[in-house]
């Protein structure tokens, strides 16, 4: 922006109220204000990737570029108090956003647990250190799977009775959380082999049943057919000028007085031209038709 003179300093001279966003990796100042990349990388250098994947293999990193997921919530909050602020004293402001400062918000946990016990985290794969059993099990069928997390001593026993295993909530080995901790191998290899006889949705079904959290691994055929998310109105059928009709995501959150529309899918490539050439920028049809013969709008 600085390149093109549209930094804040100048935009600020022709509108003195001007509230101007930066959003980039590291931030605009320090010594890695220049590093250019994209979510992942800046998800690596806040240290997810350290923590995300097994024990026994390279870094695998969370899902998606996970600075870019959370930082528009950080972005959010600071554009409303902004505006607040301008609507009180009139003044406009400057906000400069690192992403991966707003990522290291939910690495917390982490800090504080190097900084007070002086452990370092690492990778555990699907493993959790307040609850056990904790994992993605195999289910009857090909790449079938269901997810299973046990929180409680008195859960635990209610899975021993499901699995016609009585005798294991009595097991010195498995009685006490701290105890099912230290031995997630067994415990894996014992509900590992009761759920990979049954059906994904049996398994979920008799444990939720009994109060233990478990849900089948959904592919993304079967997110789209979730009951759950048509009953929400989550996935809406909206026109698209190439592909007829097309989904897309709803709004996640549900207003009584202003609840969300999702009435049209996203524009095509130059779909809108016409319009912000004449009614935004206010271009007249012989600029506009010299713009189309230069190729410009191609």
């Amino acid at each position: 922006m600085c390149a093109w003179g549209l930094e804040y300093e100048s935009l600020k001279e022709l509108k003195p109220d001007i509230i101007m966003l930066s959003t980039c990796l590291m931030g605009q100042t320090g010594p890695l204000s220049s590093l250019a990349g994209y979510g992942n990388l800046s998800a690596a250098i806040s240290g997810y990737f350290n923590i995300t994947g097994w024990p026994d293999r390279p870094p695998a990193g969370p899902f998606v570029a996970y600075t870019d997921t959370v930082s528009p919530r950080f972005t959010t909050a600071a554009i409303m108090a902004a505006l607040d602020h301008k609507k009180r004293s009139g003044d406009g402001q400057y906000i400069d956003q690192s992403q991966a400062e707003a990522a290291l918000h939910f690495i917390g946990p982490a800090f504080l647990d190097y900084t007070i016990n002086g452990r370092v985290q690492g990778r555990v794969g699907n493993r959790d250190v307040h609850l056990a059993p904790h994992g993605v099990y195999p289910a009857q069928g090909d790449d079938r799977w269901v997810a299973i997390a046990v929180g409680s001593d008195e859960e635990w026993r209610s899975l021993c009775d499901v699995m016609g295993q009585p005798k294991l909530a009595a097991d010195k080995r498995f009685a006490t959380l701290a105890n099912r901790l230290a031995h997630q191998d067994e415990l894996d290899e014992i509900v590992g082999d009761w759920t990979q006889n049954r059906s994904d949705s049996d398994v979920e079904g008799v444990l939720q049943t009994r109060g233990i959290p478990a849900h089948v691994v959904q592919n993304s055929e079967e997110l789209f057919s979730d009951a759950q998310l048509q009953h929400r109105g989550h996935l809406v059928k909206v026109a698209h000028d190439i592909h007829g009709t097309m989904t897309v995501e709803g709004s996640r959150f549900r207003l009584s007085r202003t609840p969300a529309k999702i009435e049209r899918a996203g524009p095509t490539f130059g779909q809108h031209n016409q319009h912000v050439l004449e009614t935004i920028l206010g271009y007249d049809t012989d600029r506009i038709a010299e713009l189309a013969a230069a190729g410009v709008l191609e």
